[in-house]
């Protein structure tokens, strides 16, 4: 079946479709039916079901006879270690961590916070909880104190598993202490901390805290089915009001649609290895590091570095060679990075990339540009897909497994089967094709998707279902073309109005992009007395440049001025030498436009390094600027 058939039986019997795609997964019960009205926001997926994730990631494979299959390459260059963890090794490891929990007091339905490193205990808490049941939310290790204490009184853990601290490049960010000052803001306490010392950088335990390597000293514990739409986590993502939205995954559809995504989309078979260059702390490393290549019975890659600076640009190629990655998934903002350092590839030299089929690349626009760099150094196919921590996996891709389709550079391509993409107008009409709008997903959604907020159901029908009824609002602007592909420009809140013209800055950003001297890039609209708004350029260069930076933002400007035309009004730039982001690569530009219109109360608790923000606020002051 191809991709046009399987997707239009998705949307014309979402209960037939989704029911034979339920095979795949082992259920201690099987469901009645897929889909189950409880009442709830929006329907619920395997509701009557039984089955448990644990299971199906990891006992099943060792059942099948595949134990001494690799499950987890543990590759982490700031240590220097290499471990490698068979299916066999990885059920005793999350067996005994389950039972040491058990024994403990922590039961199904319990939530558990995990605040680690890329580090293989992270998989074996995550995998853990799974297995009896309990609620695991992993919270990004190094994360603030006030932030993290904020989703420890939200999610009222019974107990938190933390390591004694990350290594970055050049630094050891001590966990512990963050982790008990979180604690001593929190209303809530949890009744117990399992801490994992690392010789890197050991922690001061208290009374509340148990060592990792005694607390495992435990029975194993089999798995315990849950129902299908029992949460198996919580993840928080960012919200509009500053609170963050904990994202709630229901188990059975969970596991239905990672399965499906693995062969269909990703187009990986079990035993082949899967690496998502992404952190736990994301719905990334949450799908695609931990859950989905295990549940498929493929070797995951869990790599503790950087793409530069541990050591430098050959980190990603090395890895790839010595593991024989089949298919690499990372944001853009990744290969720019290397390529803002190694713009020729050169490093790539004695790196055996012969096993590598596809480069995967979302979590933010991936640029023609970008794009095109990385196919032309590595010569595999490129494929952008889309998709939010609120989805956990592909609103729109290219599926390789099921259909290759053509690829238009700068498009995700297709919604994905269970996916009724639309784009909106204001009022909720849909649009031409070829018209920017606002892009939402008729309901119901497919498996896998949020089926509501962690105690915060009516937050959850104001922040996605209330803008459009009978839709999910993804917060996205973009446009469908006449064959079918879809086109993010930017969140909505990025496009801009200038003299009354909705531009996306997107589109901005893809050409500036093409300059050859531009490594990245990020557009953001800002105050403006007469056209109400202005589109602002900060550059950051190709390391190397030795040229006139005023030479080159002029030639900036032409560029988006030749291509758009003087409708955009795109007049001012600025070289800066890196751009603000989240820790999981995405560039704040609402945060910049703040910063630019002196309106920044509070700076983002994502922020992978505030300092960037007072070099971002030079650069625009330079330009006039009221920055705060």
């Amino acid at each position: 079946m191809g991709w046009k058939s399987e997707w239009q039986r998705s949307i014309d019997d979402p209960e037939g479709f989704w029911m034979d795609q339920a095979h795949t997964i082992e259920w201690d019960r099987a469901p009645s039916r897929a889909l189950h009205d409880l009442g709830g926001p929006v329907p619920e997926w395997y509701a009557d079901g039984l089955v448990n994730t644990c299971w199906n990631a990891v006992d099943r494979h060792v059942v099948a006879g595949h134990g001494d299959r690799l499950a987890v390459i543990y590759d982490s260059p700031v240590t220097g270690s290499v471990k490698r963890i068979t299916y066999a090794a990885l059920q005793d490891r999350v067996a005994r961590l389950a039972g040491a929990l058990k024994a403990r007091g922590v039961e199904q339905g319990d939530r558990v916070i995990i605040y680690m490193p890329m580090i293989p205990e992270a998989l074996d808490g995550m995998l853990a909880c799974a297995r009896i049941g309990a609620i695991h939310s992993v919270v990004f290790g190094g994360f603030a104190a006030a932030e993290l204490a904020v989703r420890i009184d939200d999610a009222q853990p019974k107990a938190i598993l933390a390591g004694s601290c990350g290594i970055e490049p050049g630094r050891i960010v001590p966990y512990k202490p963050l982790l008990d000052a979180a604690i001593a803001q929190a209303t809530h306490k949890p009744e117990f901390c399992v801490i994992l010392q690392r010789e890197q950088g050991l922690a001061d335990m208290t009374p509340r805290d148990t060592d990792w390597e005694d607390f495992i000293e435990a029975d194993p514990v089999e798995c315990v089915p849950v129902a299908g739409n029992h949460p198996a986590y919580i993840l928080y993502t960012s919200g509009t009001t500053g609170a963050p939205k904990g994202v709630v995954r229901a188990t059975g559809g969970h596991l239905v649609a990672l399965d499906w995504s693995m062969a269909n989309i990703y187009g990986v078979a079990p035993g082949e290895v899967f690496w998502a260059a992404s952190d736990v702390g994301w719905v990334v490393g949450h799908s695609y590091i931990c859950y989905a290549p295990l549940i498929h019975g493929c070797t995951t890659v869990l790599f503790e570095g950087k793409p530069v600076g541990t050591p430098d640009a050959s980190t990603f190629w090395r890895v790839m060679a010595d593991h024989k990655v089949a298919a690499f998934f990372t944001a853009p903002t990744a290969f720019r990075a290397v390529r803002r350092e190694d713009p020729q590839a050169s490093m790539m030299a004695g790196h055996d990339l012969s096993g590598l089929r596809t480069i995967f690349l979302a979590g933010e626009r991936a640029d023609p540009d970008t794009v095109d760099w990385i196919a032309k150094v590595t010569g595999k196919p490129v494929i952008d897909h889309w998709w939010q921590t609120e989805t956990g996996w592909t609103i729109a891709g290219n599926p390789i497994g099921l259909e290759a389709l053509p690829v238009k550079t700068g498009s995700p391509s297709v919604p994905m089967p269970g996916y009724d993409v639309r784009v909106l107008d204001e009022a909720g009409e849909p649009l031409p094709v070829d018209t920017l709008g606002a892009i939402a997903i008729r309901l119901p959604l497919p498996p896998g998707t949020l089926p509501t907020l962690w105690n915060a159901e009516a937050r959850f029908r104001k922040a996605y279902l209330e803008t459009f009824p009978g839709y999910y609002e993804t917060g996205d602007a973009g446009m469908i073309d006449a064959d079918g592909y879809l086109w993010i420009m930017a969140r909505t809140d990025d496009v801009i109005n200038v003299a009354g013209h909705r531009l996306s800055t997107g589109a901005m950003e893809e050409i500036l992009a093409t300059h050859p001297d531009v490594a990245e890039c990020a557009v953001i609209g800002v105050g403006d007395a007469l056209k109400g708004q202005l589109p602002l350029g900060l550059l950051c260069l190709t390391k190397g440049i030795d040229r006139p930076e005023a030479e080159i933002v002029a030639e900036c400007v032409k560029l988006v001025r030749d291509r758009i035309g003087p409708v955009a009004a795109f007049k001012l730039a600025c070289v800066v030498d890196r751009l603000p982001k989240t820790r999981s690569g995405k560039t704040l530009r609402a945060t910049m436009a703040k910063v630019a219109d002196g309106t920044l109360d509070k700076v983002p608790a994502t922020i992978d390094d505030p300092a960037i923000l007072d070099e971002i606020g030079t650069a625009l002051q330079r330009l006039g600027y009221p920055v705060a």
